[in-house]
Parts: structure tokens; C-alpha cells; sequence
């Protein structure tokens, strides 16, 4: 999809705050409130907004331990990714899933309360599924930065 600056400012100004007035967002993207309203409604049936939520502390909400779950599969068959997959679409625990290249297949966010949590969640569920033959665990000490907003300006 084909971006004007205005279209990102728009995007911007939503990826900053979603909860901001119609009128303010028009206003920071140089546009009428009906063409803002018509780009955000354009975006939205185009895929590009995909929703909006509200982001929460895991901290505050607590979940103490952050865990980069890096996993191996037993054979790169299309069942085997296809099985993992939707397993890993079910955990809630799991809040992002990265295939990737190099020496592990998948790269795991895990969220959990506790490490008496993580140790039932790795044993029960990532290292019984039949697809996988290892997973290497990274602790989180400190997230350093963070942000859901995705660079459309400079």
C-alpha cells in the first residue's frame, strides 16, 4: 500500500495514541476530519490497522518472568511446522512466534508469573510436543525498550 506523508502522520499520530479524537488526528495529519476518518476506515478494510488495544505492563499485570524461547524441530516437514504452529497459537503464555533462520527453527516471547510456571509450561507443553527435539531458554533481565510503532517516518 502506497503511503502519502499525510497517510503518515495519520498512522503515526494513531500508533502514539488510538484513543485521540477524531479533530486532533485530522489536525496532526494536515487533513479534514472525513478524509481522516476515510483513510483510518480505508486502512482498517485494507488490513493495515489490524486493531486496537490497550498495552499492558507485564510487570504490573504479574507476569515476573520474560522468557526468548528458541526451539529446534525433530524434521522441517510441513505437518511438523503445521502441528507446532497452531500448538503454539493456543498458549497463552506465548505471546509472539518467530520462524527464523540460523541453528533453531523458532524463536518464542513467553510470559508467565513465575519460574515454578515456566518450568510446568516448558516441560508440558513446548518439550512433550512430538515436533520438537530442543528448546534453549533466554531469561529477561530488563526490557530496554519497546514500542508497537513501526518507523513510516524518519
Amino acid at each position: 500500500m502506497k503511503l502519502s506523508s499525510a497517510d503518515k502522520r495519520l498512522l503515526d499520530a494513531l500508533q502514539q495514541d488510538a484513543t485521540r479524537a477524531q479533530a486532533d488526528l485530522a489536525e496532526t495529519a494536515g487533513m479534514s476530519r472525513t478524509s481522516a476518518w476515510r483513510r483510518i476506515r480505508d486502512f482498517e478494510e485494507n488490513g493495515l490497522i489490524q486493531g486496537t488495544v490497550a498495552l499492558l505492563d507485564p510487570q504490573k499485570a504479574g507476569f515476573h518472568i520474560q522468557v526468548l524461547l528458541a526451539v529446534s524441530m525433530t524434521e522441517h516437514t510441513d505437518e511438523n511446522r503445521r502441528s507446532f504452529e497452531e500448538h503454539v497459537t493456543g498458549l497463552s503464555a506465548v505471546t509472539e512466534c518467530f520462524t527464523v533462520a540460523g541453528e533453531r527453527d523458532y524463536v518464542l516471547h513467553v510470559v508467565v508469573p513465575d519460574m515454578e510456571t515456566y518450568t510446568e509450561f516448558l516441560q508440558s507443553e513446548i518439550l512433550k510436543h512430538p515436533s520438537v527435539r530442543s528448546a534453549s531458554s533466554t531469561f529477561v533481565l530488563q526490557r530496554v525498550k519497546y514500542t508497537t510503532m513501526l518507523p513510516l517516518s524518519p
